[in-house]
C-alpha cells in the first residue's frame, strides 16, 4: 500500500521541507564544504581517503605486475613455448571442459530448485530453500574428500565435476530465486491469457527475465571452478591451478608457472566477457512504484512426488552425504589415527590466522568502499576496479607473486605469517569492499554533510560519523571474509611458515596420504567453525 500523500512529501512518501533560498545560495561561502551532491559526484576524494585507498589498490594489483615481469623474464619466446606446449593445450581443454560441465549442471540445479521453492506449492518450500544454501558452508576439498573416500573410482574428471557442482550450485540458486520473487506475475498471466501454455510461458516470458541472474551466477561458478585447487588436487585431475602448483614445486625456475598463470588470467577475462555478452543489453523493469504482487504458486499435481524426490536427492548428495561420510570416519577413528591435542592446536592456528586476515582486509577495504560509495569520477572508478584485481586470480598465483616479492625485496617476510595474511587481503579484498560499499550507501549522507559544515575534517567525519553508521554492514563483510580465509587452501599451502598448519592444509595433507580417518576430524572442525559466522550472517540478513 502506498503511503498517504502528505503536503511537502515526494512520490516515495518522504517528508520534504520547503525552505526559502537565500540570495547567496548559488555561491558557496569561503571555507565551507562543497554542496553534497557535487562533492560526492564530481570532486576528487580527500587525501585522507585517497592515500590508504591507493595503498590498497596497489596491493591488489601487485600479482598482475608479478605475472607481467616473471612470465617475460626469460624472453617472450620462452613464455610462448610454455604457452604453446602440447601439455598446456591439454590443460586448457581440461579446465574449460570442467568449467563448462560444472556451470551447465549448476544452472540446471539452481534454476530448477529456485522455481520449485519460489513459484510452486512444493511442501516445505521454506525448509528446502534453507537446505539449498547450506552447501556454501562446505569447502570443495571437503566434498571431494567425502566422495573420494567413499568411491575412489570417482577420481578424475567425474569426481571433480561432481564435487564442484554440489558446492557451487547455490551461486546460481540464490540470484535466480531472488529474481523469481521480483518478477511481476502479471506478465506471465497475460501470456497465459493469450493462449500460451505453462512451458511456453516459462520459455518466452519468465526465462528471459531470469537470464541476467542465471548468467551472473554461472559466471561465479565458472570463476570458482577455474581457480579451484583443493578438489582437483584431491581428485588428481590436471587443471591449470594444479599444474601451476606442480610447476612451482618442481624446480627453482618460476617462469613456467607464471606463464601458465597468465593463461589462467586470460581465461578468466574471457569468461567475464562471455558472461557480459550472454547477459545482453536488454533489461526487464517494472513501471510504477510499489512492490510486485506475489505470484500464485503453481500447483504441482502429479509432479509433487518427483519434485520432492528431486529436492531430496540434491540435498542428500550436497549436504547429507558429506556429513554422513565425516561421521563414519569419525566413528571408526581412534587415538592411533587422530590426535585431539593436535586438532585443537590446528583449530587455534586457523582461527588466529583467519582473524588477522579478515582484520587486515577490512582495514584496507574501508577507504576504498567509502570512496566507491560517496564519490564518482575516474579516480574513484580506478580505485574500485583495482581492488577487484584479486578476484580474477587464483590463490596459487597470488601466493607466487608474494613469494617473488618477499624473496627479492622483503626477504624477512618469506615464509612468515604476515605474508600469508597479506595474501588473504589480496584475494578477498573484493568481498570486503563490496560489503563496505553497500553499508556506506545505506548510511544517510546528510549526517556527513552536517559534520563537515561544523568544521570536521574528512578523516574525523569518517571516524565519527561514517564508520559508526556503516559498522553493522562492515562487520558482516568482515565475518564473511573470516569464513573464506578459513577455507582458503592453495595460498596457505605455499606461504604458511614451516611447522604451522591450518585445518585446510592438515586436511589436504592427510587426505593426500590416504588417511581418511585422520582427515575427518579436521574436515568436521572446519565445517563447524565456518558454520558459526555463516549462521550469524544469515541471522543478520533476516
Amino acid at each position: 500500500m502506498r503511503p498517504a500523500h502528505i503536503p511537502g512529501a515526494d512520490d516515495a512518501g518522504r517528508t520534504t521541507l520547503s525552505v526559502p533560498r537565500p540570495a547567496h545560495a548559488g555561491r558557496p561561502r569561503p571555507g565551507s564544504p562543497a554542496p553534497a551532491g557535487r562533492r560526492r559526484d564530481a570532486a576528487r576524494p580527500p587525501w585522507a581517503l585517497l592515500l590508504p585507498a591507493g595503498v590498497a589498490a596497489l596491493f591488489a594489483v601487485l600479482p598482475l605486475g608479478y605475472l607481467a615481469v616473471r612470465s617475460l623474464e626469460r624472453g617472450p619466446g620462452f613464455a610462448w613455448n610454455v604457452v604453446a606446449d602440447e601439455r598446456t593445450v591439454t590443460l586448457l581443454g581440461h579446465s574449460l571442459g570442467l568449467a563448462a560441465a560444472v556451470v551447465g549442471a549448476c544452472l540446471i540445479l539452481g534454476v530448477s530448485l529456485a522455481w520449485l521453492t519460489v513459484r510452486t506449492n512444493l511442501p516445505g518450500a521454506r525448509a528446502w530453500s534453507v537446505l539449498a544454501t547450506l552447501p556454501l558452508a562446505v569447502p570443495s576439498y571437503v566434498a571431494a574428500f567425502a566422495w573420494l573416500s567413499a568411491a575412489p573410482r570417482l577420481a578424475g574428471f567425474t569426481g571433480s565435476a561432481l564435487a564442484l557442482t554440489l558446492v557451487s550450485f547455490p551461486y546460481v540458486y540464490l540470484p535466480v530465486a531472488a529474481a523469481l520473487r521480483g518478477i511481476d506475475p502479471a506478465q506471465e498471466e497475460t501470456a497465459r491469457s493469450l493462449g500460451l501454455g505453462p512451458v511456453r510461458t516459462f520459455a518466452r516470458v519468465t526465462l528471459p527475465q531470469l537470464r541476467p541472474a542465471a548468467a551472473g551466477g554461472g559466471l561465479l561458478v565458472g570463476l570458482y571452478v577455474l581457480s579451484d585447487f583443493g578438489a582437483v588436487s584431491l581428485m588428481r585431475y590436471d587443471t591449470f591451478t594444479r599444474a601451476v602448483h606442480t610447476s612451482y614445486r618442481a624446480g627453482f625456475d618460476r617462469t613456467p608457472a607464471a606463464a601458465l598463470s597468465v593463461v589462467l588470467v586470460v581465461m578468466t577475462v574471457a569468461l567475464v566477457a562471455a558472461e557480459a555478452r550472454t547477459r545482453g543489453r536488454a533489461g526487464h523493469a517494472r513501471t510504477g512504484t510499489g512492490t510486485a504482487r506475489p505470484a500464485t504458486p503453481a500447483a504441482l499435481g502429479r509432479l509433487r512426488a518427483p519434485a520432492l524426490a528431486w529436492c531430496g536427492a540434491v540435498t542428500a548428495a550436497a549436504v547429507a552425504f558429506p556429513l554422513a561420510t565425516l561421521g563414519y570416519w569419525l566413528a571408526i577413528g581412534n587415538s592411533a589415527t587422530w590426535d585431539p591435542t593436535g586438532l585443537l592446536d590446528t583449530a587455534t592456528n586457523t582461527l588466529g590466522i583467519a582473524t588477522a586476515g579478515a582484520a587486515l582486509t577490512t582495514v584496507l577495504a574501508l577507504p576504498v568502499g567509502v570512496i566507491a560509495a560517496r564519490h564518482r569520477g575516474r579516480t574513484a572508478h580506478l580505485l574500485e576496479q583495482a581492488s577487484y584485481a584479486g578476484h580474477a586470480l587464483p590463490g596459487i598465483t597470488v601466493a607466487l607473486a608474494l613469494v617473488f616479492f618477499s624473496v627479492r625485496y622483503a626477504y624477512p617476510l618469506y615464509q612468515q605469517l604476515p605474508l600469508l595474511i597479506c595474501a588473504y587481503a589480496v584475494l578477498f579484498l573484493p568481498v570486503a569492499v563490496a560489503a563496505t560499499r553497500a553499508a556506506v550507501l545505506q548510511a544517510p549522507p546528510v549526517l556527513e554533510d552536517v559534520a563537515r559544515s561544523l568544521g570536521r575534517s574528512p578523516l574525523r567525519t569518517l571516524r565519527d560519523v561514517t564508520v559508526p553508521l556503516a559498522a553493522p554492514g562492515v562487520a558482516a563483510g568482515a565475518a564473511l571474509t573470516f569464513v573464506v580465509c578459513m577455507k582458503e587452501l592453495p595460498a596457505t599451502l605455499l606461504l604458511r611458515p614451516t611447522g604451522t598448519d591450518t585445518l585446510a592444509t592438515r586436511l589436504w595433507t592427510e587426505t593426500g596420504a590416504g588417511s581418511f580417518a585422520a582427515a575427518a576430524p579436521y574436515a568436521a572442525a572446519l565445517i563447524l567453525l565456518a558454520a558459526v559466522p555463516s549462521y550469524l550472517l544469515g541471522k543478520h540478513r533476516t
